[in-house]
């Protein structure tokens, strides 16, 4: 089958980058074990003969065998350190131990010499409109100052910020409509919004001050008969 993209969904920093250094490690070994051909393939040989499985495990079907990996995974490496087959995408969120796990990963992939120009930060709080609540305001301020660190440390990368939603992402609409946000920048809600919402919010606020008119008749009742 043929793409024209594919993406790899990949494990935490620690797993990926055990990955990544895997081809290269696998590489390294196969040209050590070629090497001890020249040593071993004397008594490898009288061996196999010996047991009579020198057509399947013989030096030159095994050195066949070790060859035919090493170029798979040198084709691997080149792949992967080529910029216009290969680019790697950070996906993190504004706090201290995910820009600390960016910034260790960035490092590790330009030691690879694998690209990466790309930062997704997630689950970004935004000061919408009506928010009041004291901890939702506190933590947006916890995540500015990280943001603000995202953007010192990697001025030259393309970051994208995408909000947290009050509700999951499932569901192929659902992707659709929050998969535009990469294109077009997410927008907070700051203005007075349309007619009806207004209205909509006044008639909440009368229900509100209604309803707390008549708690405190209650409350008033319960002093008297006190």
């Amino acid at each position: 089958m043929d793409y024209s993209v594919i993406v790899f969904d990949t494990a935490p920093t620690g797993h990926t980058l055990r990955l990544l250094q895997f081809p290269s490690t696998l590489e390294k070994g196969l040209q050590k074990m070629m090497s001890l051909k020249s040593k071993f393939g004397g008594l490898l040989s009288q061996m196999t003969r010996m047991f009579g499985v020198e057509e399947e495990f013989g030096e030159d079907a095994l050195l066949g065998r070790l060859e035919g990996m090493k170029d798979v995974i040198e084709q691997v490496n080149r792949q992967f350190k080529d910029p216009d087959m290969t680019t790697f995408v950070c996906v993190c969120i504004p706090e201290f131990l995910s820009l600390y796990e960016t910034e260790r990963l960035v490092q590790e992939l330009t030691k690879f010499e694998i690209d990466t120009h790309n930062i997704i930060i997630n689950q970004v709080l935004y000061n919408e409109e009506g928010v009041e609540s004291k901890l939702l305001k506190a933590r947006m301020r916890m995540q500015q100052k990280y943001l603000d660190q995202f953007y010192m440390l990697y001025d030259d990368f393309h970051i994208t910020k995408l909000p947290l939603l009050p509700e999951e992402v499932t569901g192929v609409e659902a992707l659709k409509a929050f998969s535009s946000h990469f294109a077009t920048p997410y927008q907070p809600s700051t203005g007075g919004g349309t007619v009806e919402e207004l209205e909509r919010k006044i008639d909440a606020l009368k229900q509100q001050l209604t309803d707390a008119e008549e708690e405190l008749e209650k409350l008033r009742k319960g002093k008297q008969i006190a």
